[in-house]
């Protein structure tokens, strides 16, 4: 057998700041130690920090904390309010959102100040969407453009109704899919066609995805390394699938035993994925 590696693979840097963040806090010793909800979406690097002594936090955990415990904001952030309970708790805080989602956690907050009704194209249970919507009052979540064009739809009725002019601009979660969040885009535009389009998908999400594309033209099957909570890990698996025979691996107890039979396997993995999962699988499939 034959293993092609995708062109990217391991932790993308807004996961792989926010591992070493926590690992530093921990290394502080100075317990206790939170992640404000699972700081990335990865089964086995949140078992290793739980074992090292770090806990995960839940929203509705904060009002009965312990006064002056260290938290480290998850990678996908938290809303402002949210910020806010940590700092009346006392908290030391240690920001790991990534720098993507900070900057359109910020973007929200400005276009919402600037008038505009914003939509959110994404999973609407997704932490990441959940911290930007508290940055935009009012925000419309949207997961496709079925969605998207209903809810443009009710917006639009509202807006003749009270003869008014809304200005309407759309964010992108960090992780969907270029084609994804543009069909969403036009559903809206069929009632709002001056939508302001920003550009919010993460360009290593872009990147890991192209390489994806590029990885299925030249193998026979395609295992995705990652774990199933992961939006762009799912996104990755859905891609692959739409070219070559695949499967999401979450571990190496999870490779399918018909993988024997291709010739030539390509291995990409979720932006989550830690690289010893990566080299754990290439050497089984080795074997």
């Amino acid at each position: 057998m034959k293993i092609i590696r995708a062109g990217v693979l391991g932790y993308c840097a807004g996961v792989r700041r926010a591992m070493e963040t926590a690992l530093a806090v921990i290394k502080e010793g100075a317990a206790p130690v939170y992640t404000m909800g699972p700081l990335i979406h990865n089964k086995m690097a949140l078992d290793g920090l739980k074992k090292m002594g770090a806990q995960v936090l839940r929203k509705e955990d904060v009002p009965g904390m312990p006064e002056y415990a260290s938290v480290v904001i998850r990678a996908h952030g938290i809303p402002p309010s949210l910020e806010k309970e940590l700092v009346n708790r006392k908290a030391r805080i240690f920001d790991a959102t990534c720098y993507k989602v900070k900057k359109n956690q910020l973007k929200a907050k400005e276009l919402h100040d600037c008038g505009y009704t914003v939509f959110l194209a994404g999973e609407k249970e997704h932490g990441e969407l959940a911290g930007i919507s508290g940055y935009a009052a009012g925000c419309i979540i949207v997961s496709d453009p079925a969605e998207a064009e209903a809810a443009a739809r009710s917006l639009y009725a509202m807006q003749e109704k009270n003869n008014a002019v809304f200005k309407t601009a759309i964010l992108g979660q960090t992780t969907i899919n270029v084609r994804e969040y543009q069909h969403i885009a036009e559903a809206v535009m069929r009632y709002f066609a001056d939508l302001r389009i920003e550009r919010t998908i993460c360009e290593a999400t872009r990147a890991r995805q192209e390489a994806l594309v590029e990885l299925c033209a030249c193998v026979d099957a395609v295992l995705v390394a990652g774990d199933s909570d992961s939006a762009n890990t799912r996104r990755l698996f859905d891609i692959a699938c739409g070219y070559k025979p695949a499967w999401l691996v979450e571990n190496v107890e999870a490779i399918p035993a018909e993988i024997k039979k291709f010739e030539t396997v390509g291995l990409s993995a979720g932006a989550s994925a830690p690289d010893f999962l990566i080299d754990e699988i290439e050497k089984k499939l080795l074997e």
